[in-house]
């Protein structure tokens, strides 16, 4: 790598762009305005000293950034670096220069995910807005996550036993052809294998699609034997499509010794031989981090989730009376995730890299899918006010909106005592671990509960006694605190904030395509969708850099008004 960042723009480049685009476009924009993000410097433990020259990865990521900004494929980036002015312009090129070929970008992207690189420029230009005061610590800030579908066929499981032969035989074929030979019957192999399992009709009998099953899991079994044989390479036993296969097979087939000593395959049956749990089971032979999800009654499918958080704030324009002035709302963090991984898991790290970051928000907005008591009361240590919904109290009583829940009940906490709405105190208080957090028991005497004139407002229990379940004391008056703020008009009113981060995704779905993943494993996911958001930060940018705050946008109706109000 030569160090030398984006060069100059050649003087016949800067006229023609000029003449053709007097008001400038995006491209010539981020060129002029966001040089110093796309530096070669932060990519130096990535690239070699020795050897040919190669492309700036500077330019290379400005190209990627291009690129998800107008949704382009590798081969449409490549060619507009070729034929458009103004990306000529943005790249410091002749206008005579051929380009590069399209397939540099796949290799750059590799090697950026090889170097754990991919959130490398977004995090610059993040840092650069902040350093131009267009991202402040202390501000609001809004969090919503969406379905990613990933970049592979969805597949049933007898689709995906089947394919998942075919992908080892594929890899082992390209790999080792002459061992291969030996060890199984191509020609047989070849004609239940050619061709992609999801390509031709699976049988209509259950019995028949049972027979197939079988006879998958023969083959893998047979397959498996055969690569870890002593005779066998071990190297073969590393190659991805081999381990994948192992992985698929075991999740798929059960595999037991009959009377006569023979092994035996058949397909697991979730009640009898259990089945995997979803965040480990696996969806394709193609993607190892893909996963089948579900959201509400609707919703299903296979693939990622993607966490979006950006600014939220409005500001007012001291020297222009009455002008508001809009600082962009931008993208601050971008997080991909298993699909199968709940919402809540990715707040914490949301919080802790905007800390880092130095842009901390006061005031978090999050959707439903995130609340958790134990983050909501971490984040109020922070410094940091989550405006989230709690999840609801799950007791019988609270469901119902009849009888007494936890609120109705008064704490002791320093007697270590509670008492019911009918003045009975409790006869026991004991701390214990629930699912790895601590926790309080507290019981009421069976005695007391048996002669309540309200027990059946209060338990069904069959020992006859109310029991509770307590977090610890600041926890639960946190809780209880928030659960109570939230039901006010004043809270919903300053919620209904977040639903705008809905109009980011939106955004990020319709112009780069983020909806669907464009490659293949969380990393280069991941890698997607950390540029999809810096395209997004910047066609944002060169909206507010376009836009004359003396001059705002008014509507015609706001027009008229004004005018009779004169």
């Amino acid at each position: 790598m030569r160090a030398a960042g984006l060069p100059e723009v050649p003087e016949q480049t800067e006229l023609v762009a000029a003449a053709a685009f007097p008001k400038g476009t995006l491209a010539m924009r981020a060129r002029e305005k966001l040089a110093e993000v796309f530096s070669d410097e932060p990519f130096a433990s990535a690239f070699g000293v020795r050897g040919a020259p190669g492309l700036s990865p500077g330019m290379l990521a400005l190209v990627t950034v291009l690129q998800f900004a107008e949704n382009l494929t590798d081969r449409q980036a490549a060619g507009m670096a070729v034929r458009a002015i103004d990306w000529k312009y943005a790249l410091g090129l002749e206008l005579t220069d051929p380009g590069f070929d399209f397939t540099v970008l796949a290799k750059f992207r590799a090697r950026l995910v090889e170097h754990g690189m991919e959130r490398l420029i977004f995090d610059r230009l993040v840092e650069h807005c902040r350093q131009e005061g267009l991202i402040a610590a202390g501000g609001k800030q809004r969090t919503d996550s969406t379905h990613v579908i990933s970049a592979v066929r969805d597949l049933n499981r007898l689709e995906l036993a089947g394919e998942s032969v075919r992908a080892a035989l594929e890899a082992l074929a390209a790999a080792a052809a002459t061992w291969l030979a030996q060890a199984v019957p191509v020609a047989e192999w070849e004609l239940r294998y050619a061709a992609r399992v999801d390509s031709w009709r699976l049988p209509s009998s259950k019995t028949k699609r049972d027979r197939l099953a079988e006879v998958y899991g023969q083959d893998a079994l047979a397959l498996l034997h055969a690569i870890h044989a002593p005779a066998a390479p071990v190297w073969l036993r590393e190659i991805e499509a081999v381990q994948l296969l192992r992985r698929i097979f075991m999740q798929t087939y059960y595999v037991h010794t009959d009377a006569r000593g023979r092994e035996v395959v058949r397909k697991r049956e979730a009640e009898v031989d259990g089945v995997p749990p979803g965040h480990l089971r696996l969806a394709s032979p193609y993607d190892r981090d893909a996963r089948w999800s579900a959201k509400g009654d609707e919703l299903f499918w296979s693939g990622y989730k993607v966490h979006l958080t950006e600014t939220c704030d409005d500001t007012f324009d001291g020297a222009l009376v009455g002008v508001r002035t809009r600082t962009p709302n931008l993208i601050t963090d971008v997080v991909t995730t298993a699909s199968t991984a709940p919402d809540v898991t990715a707040t914490a790290g949301i919080q802790q890299r905007l800390t880092e970051r130095q842009v901390k928000p006061g005031e978090h907005y999050l959707d439903s899918g995130y609340p958790s008591a134990d983050l909501v009361t971490a984040a109020a240590h922070d410094g940091i006010a989550m405006i989230t919904p709690l999840l609801a109290d799950h007791s019988r009583q609270a469901r119902a909106a009849e009888g007494f829940d936890k609120s109705a009940f008064r704490i002791d906490w320093t007697a270590r005592q509670v008492h019911c709405p009918e003045g009975r105190t409790s006869t026991g208080w004991y701390p214990v671990q629930q699912h790895g957090h601590d926790a309080i028991v507290i019981e009421f005497a069976r005695s007391d509960c048996d002669t309540c004139p309200s027990r059946n407002k209060c338990t069904t229990a069959a020992r006859g006694n109310r029991m509770l379940t307590l977090r610890p004391r600041e926890l639960h008056e946190t809780v209880a605190t928030a659960r109570a703020e939230q039901k006010t008009d004043s809270w919903q009113t300053k919620y209904a904030l977040r639903a705008g981060v809905e109009g980011t995704i939106n955004q990020a779905l319709d112009v780069t395509g983020l909806r669907r993943a464009r490659y293949r494993g969380l990393p280069k996911t991941s890698l997607q969708h950390a540029y999809s958001a810096t395209a997004i930060n910047v066609i944002r940018l060169d909206a507010h850099w376009a836009e004359d705050p003396r001059r705002p946008r008014t509507s015609r109706l706001s027009q008229l008004a004004h005018q009779l109000a004169a």
